[in-house]
């Protein structure tokens, strides 16, 4: 048998693309399409969950309904604030129609192979940066996240999870890291589900609040969920028993309510978001300790490594600056290069 040519990126996307179509088209012929004068007046919403020609909206009293959405409004996420109308009766499981989607206050984007870049949720507030001693303690995944924050212009919570497991031989070099970004300002939480170290102030952190929880895959993001949120665990359980799937199954970001008010958003593709949209000038601004420097240096297009006249290294030598941060911007750089 002959052996199959791969296909080029243009021709998995010109695939990609007359899928959609087909699907879109017969989306349109099964939903039910109600007069403009059955549907009831405006009202604003905001985005639990997008699962393609469908939304569920949850109203101000925290109501769920689910609502076709309108061909004229693209690239809906799970945070949207939406303007959408109820329908007369529930029709074929679709409770009313999204007609617009309000301006974000923030956006957070991965890239896409297909679509570039790709937004996953939107109007988030904070995130939670989860850190651990076990698989390993990395101050350079910490310091990505933290460009990532920066770009969106989302504030940015570091919690030094598992502490019981913090060993005396790391402990000293850890809480060395962790006194850079609280000297810079960023909030510093120490937690442990296992002897409820710190979990009463990280709830408190959550409330009122739209978050998103993010971290390396073992740095226990589940088991600060169900000891600081437990009603988010509990309803990622139920969601996942009444789907027949796993838990994180789903590459779909979800709304979760929080009882005192707030949300969490979750989904694997939000946990493991990378950079590589970003651009080397603005990696290198979003370093917001590197900002007092920026401009000073002898050449333009100076890369900050053993360039003369870089204020960057100046700057290190001088104590003003941290090596270490410097370090891990040079090696994100090179990663975004190799990607």
């Amino acid at each position: 048998m002959a052996k199959r040519a791969k296909l080029t990126k243009g021709q998995l996307r010109r695939v990609k693309v007359n899928q959609e179509k087909r699907l879109a088209k017969r989306q349109i012929q099964q939903d039910t399409e109600w007069l403009d004068d059955q549907l009831g007046n405006l009202e604003t919403g905001r985005v639990v969950s997008r699962f393609g020609q469908h939304a569920d909206i949850i109203d101000t009293e925290e109501n769920i309904f689910r609502c076709n959405i309108r061909r004229t409004v693209a690239g809906l996420v799970t945070g949207d604030f939406v303007a959408w109308r109820r329908a007369p009766v529930n029709e074929k499981g679709l409770d009313g129609i999204v007609e617009a989607v309000e301006d974000r206050a923030s956006v957070l984007c991965r890239p896409d192979q297909y679509d570039g870049i790709k937004p996953i949720a939107a109007n988030v507030e904070q995130i939670f940066i989860v850190s651990s001693p076990q698989p390993a303690f990395s101050d350079q995944i910490i310091d990505r996240y933290l460009v990532a924050c920066e770009d969106a212009g989302i504030e940015p919570i570091i919690v030094m999870n598992k502490t019981d497991l913090i060993g005396a031989d790391e402990a000293e070099f850890i809480a060395q890291r962790l006194s850079v970004y609280e000297a810079m300002g960023y909030p510093v939480f120490h937690a442990s589900a296992t002897t409820n170290e710190g979990i009463e102030a990280l709830r408190n952190a959550f409330q009122g609040k739209v978050s998103v929880l993010v971290g390396q895959s073992g740095v226990g993001k589940s088991s600060l969920v169900q000891a600081a949120l437990p009603e988010v665990s509990l309803a990622i359980g139920a969601l996942s028993n009444n789907s027949g799937l796993g838990q994180h199954t789903t590459t779909v970001a979800r709304w979760y309510p929080l009882l005192n008010g707030g949300a969490l958003i979750d989904s694997p593709g939000i946990r493991e978001f990378g950079l590589w949209h970003i651009d080397a000038d603005r990696v290198t601004y979003c370093f917001k300790d590197f900002r007092p420097f920026l401009g000073g240096c002898k050449f333009r297009d100076c890369k900050h490594l053993t360039d003369p006249g870089c204020a960057l290294q100046a700057a290190v030598a001088e104590g003003k600056l941290d090596a270490g941060r410097l370090d891990n911007y040079h090696r994100i750089i090179q990663s975004l290069d190799q990607n």
